[in-house]
């Protein structure tokens, strides 16, 4: 997946490959015959020996790679910086929209293990799974976001932006899949669009590869694997389908059934990351004028307690419009629910919404009624949250709004991608692939042995490459980053710094 990072070596290693063209560089092509030969830094009348000329380049390849590392690590990308892939002014915008969870407030890796444990109880209590799954204990390093499970066949992998299974990623339980394996199982590696499933997990073919975006579906990842590993240690027959259906089901009753929030509500400390630096930003936003909102699927009480905890129980005082339980995505897309108030008590009034008040919380409701009532519109508004889908692309594709994507993974691929390690092996590994491309003409049997060497050193390199751990994923969790957006004011440098 091309990154900064990654586009950074690249070109750097068309620089290397380049600076090899030229002079005494270029061989003829095939088996030379006897006789002077162009280019060659050989006798005339001498034929040259191919092995040497293309180790001979592979060797001044590699030191114009070694040359060249030294200056890429003194122009590093910065793991804080903003990145963006369209220019904004933010004097132009003129409301800015949050979501809460991963947005506003931060977890700490406690939660993840709570939601695993919860829902593995419950698939035991209430769906009745064998006792000794509880035995299986949350790995935070096993699965990343972004990850494609097919339903029917309980295989989790990595599928790429071309549709193409990453082999080495698929695993089925807590088992990498061979390669040979999953190329009988879909004949082939890519998998064609009309079999893909959309965000909510359905296809038009029948067919369910559910694509795992939102950061609180690390714990559902994880657990399906471990039940599966489970069965499959102990030679259970199982459908599958039950067993993705009772596991989803079993994430969502932890949120539902508010066990989540009150494990959290009861030891705030242990589970949210306090930001000292969040109420001063959102309080420079108000200050200069700016009208803030909050949209959440979180309940109110729950909402309140983490605020009041991370901002001030005056939180509410700095937006103008907070929203609860708004059942996103389709809070985006269902025009038929309105809103409903939501007294102090948390008790849900009756009356018709004429107006969304500064002070008050509304609960469910939708965007077209939103945008009704307030009036924000277009490209004044930028509107941040943490999930592609839900809260990122129908606002951009239908209404125009400016997003922002808070991707927490984000700082730590860019410290991993700053190592002289990683910069070194990038470089080499374009470098190769250069110095490949410049060399394939040569069809001779000696030149094509050295060739495979290379090859086989490039597909080495590739899978040593630093890689995050779950189900075996290179770094990366979309394709946003292309260039850095300059603050001017810093607000929100320094809000996205220290939250």
């Amino acid at each position: 997946m091309a990154t900064a990072a990654a586009a950074v070596t690249r070109g750097v290693g068309a620089k290397a490959a380049a600076a090899l063209r030229g002079g005494c560089r270029t061989a003829p092509r095939g088996r030379p015959r006897a006789g002077p030969v162009r280019h060659l830094c050989t006798a005339p009348g001498t034929a040259p020996d191919m092995k040497h000329y293309l180790w001979e380049r592979y060797r001044e390849a590699k030191r114009s790679t070694d040359e060249l590392v030294p200056s890429i690590m003194n122009n590093l990308l910065n793991p804080d910086a903003i990145f963006s892939n369209n220019e904004m002014s933010l004097s132009d915008i003129e409301i800015y929209g949050f979501d809460y969870d991963y947005t506003l407030v931060f977890y700490s890796k406690h939660l993840h293990t709570l939601i695993f444990n919860a829902a593995r109880d419950l698939l035991i209590n209430e769906h009745r799974y064998p006792v000794e799954i509880r035995k299986y204990e949350y790995n935070p390093n096993f699965a990343i976001r972004g990850l494609h499970y097919d339903v029917q066949r309980a295989v989790l992998m990595k599928i790429d932006a071309f549709h193409y299974i990453q082999l080495g990623t698929v695993y089925r339980g807590l088992s990498v899949v061979p390669d040979e394996e999953v190329i009988e199982m879909y004949e082939g590696s890519h998998v064609p669009l009309e079999q893909m499933s959309d965000f909510y997990g359905k296809s038009s073919h029948g067919n369910t590869m559910k694509q795992f975006m939102d950061i609180f579906s690390l714990p559902e990842m994880t657990l399906l694997s471990c039940v599966n590993e489970y069965f499959l240690k102990n030679n259970i027959d199982y459908e599958p389908v039950h067993l993705y259906k009772d596991v989803k089901d079993s994430i969502r009753d932890v949120h539902i059934k508010g066990i989540m929030y009150r494990a959290i509500e009861a030891d705030i400390e242990k589970y949210i990351c306090y930001a000292e630096q969040t109420r001063a930003v959102l309080a420079k936003l108000a200050d200069h004028g700016k009208k803030m909102f909050l949209i959440t699927n979180s309940p109110s009480s729950f909402v309140d307690k983490g605020m009041s905890y991370i901002v001030g129980k005056d939180w509410r005082d700095l937006f103008d419009v907070v929203i609860v339980q708004a059942e996103k995505p389709n809070f985006f897309n269902d025009k038929r629910r309105p809103f409903r108030k939501v007294n102090e008590k948390g008790v849900l009034l009756w009356d018709k919404i004429h107006k969304l008040q500064k002070g008050q919380i509304y609960k469910q409701g939708n965007l077209y009624e939103f945008l009704k009532l307030t009036g924000w519109r277009g490209s004044k508004v930028l509107y941040f949250g943490d999930h592609i889908y839900s809260d990122l692309a129908d606002l951009t594709l239908k209404h125009g709004w400016r997003t922002g994507a808070i991707i927490p993974e984000l700082r730590s691929e860019l410290k991993i991608m700053n190592t002289e390690q990683y910069i070194q092996t990038m470089t080499w590994l374009q470098t190769l692939t250069g110095l490949l491309e410049q060399m394939q003409v040569h069809r001779d049997a000696e030149s094509q042995l050295v060739l495979r060497e290379w090859k086989k050193e490039r597909k080495e390199m590739r899978q040593f490459l630093p890689r995050e751990q779950g189900a075996g994923i290179h770094m990366s969790v979309c394709h946003l980053i292309t260039r850095k957006l300059e603050i001017g004011n810093n607000i929100l440098r320094s809000y996205l710094i220290n939250v």
